[in-house]
């Protein structure tokens, strides 16, 4: 990609989150602080060292816990909004991380793959996540299943690559990824233009997995750098 259309793409990317997401950035962040205490902590250790690709304006890996935490994006608002202790990556995900091999206990991504340009970027991407996670390390996937979103899922510009739970798994597999769970129905599709319920009724939503069927939207892919694996062709 040359200067120019770089350029332009980061100034679109800029546009596009001021606009969808500046009213709502406090709740998001809120939202984000249960969702990390009362689900993903499961997967989190304080040793950890931890990337949000795709991280937005960090409500994720801001309000983890963790040894070492890195956020990627493309977006220049984002620097701005990451913790002090938040390493930031200002690149294109699917070029080579700017990161060693075998360095990372988890890869974390929410509402991100679908925006990428093409399904050879997606696969570029999860063979960076493979060659810096460490062995047994895990990449957590949540992203709108086109499943269960259906024609909505093109409500917004900048989704390009209609993705479900299992052709995430599969492409995850092919890049040398073992899946430890790949759930059709998890959260539901998007908090833009949504209402701002209180925080107690997402906690009770966690709590209750059959509610997930009914309104979740989203799907939630965890896969493993297997102990065994050979790094993929």
């Amino acid at each position: 990609m040359n200067e120019a259309a770089s350029t332009e793409q980061t100034g679109q990317l800029q546009e596009i989150y001021r606009a969808r997401f500046g009213q709502t950035r406090v709740y998001r962040a809120e939202v984000w602080k249960v969702l990390i205490s009362d689900y993903f902590e499961r997967y989190l250790r304080s040793s950890d060292h931890i990337l949000d690709l795709g991280c937005g304006y960090g409500e994720f890996i801001n309000a983890v816990h963790c040894a070492r935490k890195f956020g990627m994006d493309l977006n220049p608002d984002t620097r701005a909004a990451l913790d002090p202790s938040v390493t930031f990556l200002a690149q294109d995900c699917s070029e080579r991380w700017e990161l060693p091999d075998s360095s990372l206990d988890v890869v974390f991504t929410s509402n991100f793959f679908e925006h990428l340009p093409s399904k050879e970027a997606l696969s570029r991407t999860l063979a960076e996540a493979w060659r810096c996670l460490k062995q047994g390390g895990r990449l957590i996937a949540m992203g709108p299943n086109i499943r269960r979103v259906h024609a909505a899922y093109w409500d917004f510009w900048d989704h390009h690559i209609p993705l479900t739970h299992l052709a995430l798994a599969e492409v995850l597999r092919l890049r040398g990824f073992s899946i430890e769970m790949a759930r059709e129905s998890f959260m539901p599709y998007t908090l833009v233009d949504a209402p701002q319920y209180p925080l107690f009724l997402l906690r009770l939503y966690l709590r209750l997995p059959l509610a997930w069927r009914f309104f979740g939207r989203q799907f939630l892919v965890v896969a493993r750098k297997a102990d065994s694996a050979a790094r993929p062709s």
